[in-house]
């Protein structure tokens, strides 16, 4: 007896090049670069004498280890980032494809400029020498990260060969409560399943909260499922899906646009499909939710206490002890952006608590949105004004204090709640001890001045 499809299966059966034993050759419609690792994989291209397959298919922004102070140049704070900056520029020009330069009104974090621009649309096969790549599965897409030797062959070839991952649904039900949002669901599903909740699987999100979901929070929940080390996520596409691309710079458009979504609508799992795996989520047990750890898996709700099997290693470096609470402890630094919390939907919220107030003494707030579209909407609106009158700083798109790769970081032991995806080890800087959350509770604990619950902020 047959059963039916899921959109993965649909998307890779209507993308296999070849079957093989273990998976398939599949055909790539994107790919996406930026200067850390696609200058890598241009060069590496290039001195292998061979060329890109379809430039037209490629693009590369520059956002990982660029600068975000105002008035930035190609000079950065990180020893070889010029470096970076130069090969990247030289080989993508070389190369003829898109490049997202500084000073383009394009330029931004890989993850974040693909969908506003909608060089990922729905049914696509896209791939990008970065893990969070799965963040643009929110549309619909099977957009997954590779390496820069996958990336040479994507880009001479415009296939790869992949091991078929396995398939989870992850469906979760019911209204989120007061002050939930996705970054919360993400951290509150890594907290119940653990980090390795996902391997092997591709992780389909699915329910009528996920439905619910404006199209950036489920780019915020389908980025960290990288920490849940799936193979990438998906959700299926839908109207609010096509609301959001239409009329975008690389979105179909006239009588190709009508085809697309026709072929976009057949893009949903069977009611008869089966999963590997299955996990359900009650949305009505969700609340607020903040990383105590060195793992986004060691999360626990706001008003919760440091679990008491909690592993030496993790309340060493945190400085922490087990039973401990997290609301009430002070701060050193807030940060608002990466490609999990950096888009207009984030600032404006964020801005909404901040307006009026300040932040606190000693406190360090940054906020660097996800890209320079982002940045000049939110300036338009005049969001900008709210962060700067409270004290934040207001930089330029980028990767910026996700991680210190680019050079810049927070001090050794500092504390920062911060909106970005990993909580690892000198993350944000040598020995920073750094707490996932939300945008909105990183704003209440920079007005804090110690860990806070944004709920006591709601107007």
């Amino acid at each position: 007896m047959t059963t039916g499809l899921t959109i993965f299966e649909k998307i890779w059966r209507d993308h296999q090049v070849a079957s093989l034993a273990d998976g398939g050759l599949i055909l790539i419609d994107r790919v996406l670069l930026h200067e850390r690792t696609g200058g890598i994989a241009l060069q590496g291209l290039a001195e292998a004498g061979r060329t890109v397959a379809a430039p037209r298919h490629v693009f590369a922004t520059m956002d990982h280890v660029v600068d975000t102070l105002p008035g930035r140049t190609d000079r950065t704070i990180m020893p070889t980032g010029t470096d970076f900056i130069r090969a990247t520029r030289a080989a993508a020009n070389a190369a003829g494809i898109t490049l997202f330069d500084i000073g383009d009104p394009g330029q931004g974090i890989v993850h974040v400029i693909s969908p506003e621009q909608a060089i990922v649309l729905p049914g696509a096969t896209l791939v990008c020498p970065d893990s969070h790549t799965c963040t643009q599965g929110a549309l619909g897409a099977l957009a997954w990260g590779i390496g820069s030797t996958e990336a040479e062959h994507a880009l001479a070839t415009r296939t790869l060969r992949v091991l078929k991952p396995k398939t989870m649904r992850v469906t979760i039900s019911g209204k989120l409560g007061r002050g939930v949002t996705a970054k919360d669901l993400a951290l509150h599903i890594l907290a119940r399943h653990g980090s390795s909740g996902g391997h092997g699987h591709i992780v389909e999100y699915a329910g009528d909260t996920v439905s619910a979901l404006d199209v950036e929070a489920r780019m915020t929940l389908c980025n960290m499922a990288t920490e849940f080390s799936a193979f990438t996520a998906i959700i299926a596409a839908d109207d609010t899906v096509f609301a959001y691309l239409k009329g975008r710079p690389h979105a179909p458009d006239g009588a190709a646009w009508e085809d697309a979504v026709a072929y976009w609508r057949t893009l949903r799992t069977d009611a008869d499909a089966l999963f590997d795996a299955e996990i359900m989520v009650d949305a009505a047990d969700v609340a607020p939710t903040i990383s105590w750890g060195i793992s986004p898996q060691d999360s626990i709700a706001l008003d919760a206490r440091v679990p008491v099997d909690a592993p030496d290693r993790a309340l060493a470096y945190m400085g922490l002890a087990a039973g401990d609470a997290l609301l009430g402890l002070p701060i050193d630094g807030a940060f608002i952006g990466s490609c999990t919390n950096s888009r207009l939907s984030d600032l404006r919220r964020a801005a909404v608590l901040l307006d009026g107030r300040k932040v606190a003494e000693g406190v360090r707030a940054i906020c660097v949105p996800g890209s320079t579209a982002v940045k000049h909407a939110a300036e338009a609106e005049g969001l900008d004004r709210v962060f700067r009158a409270a004290g934040f700083e207001w930089r330029e798109s980028g990767c910026s204090m996700c991680f210190f790769a680019g050079g810049e970081s927070f001090g050794a032991r500092e504390r920062v709640v911060t909106s970005t995806n990993r909580n690892f080890e000198s993350r944000q800087g040598p020995e920073t001890r750094s707490h996932l959350a939300s945008p909105e509770t990183v704003v209440a604990s920079a007005i804090a001045g110690r860990i806070a619950d944004p709920r006591l902020l709601e107007r």
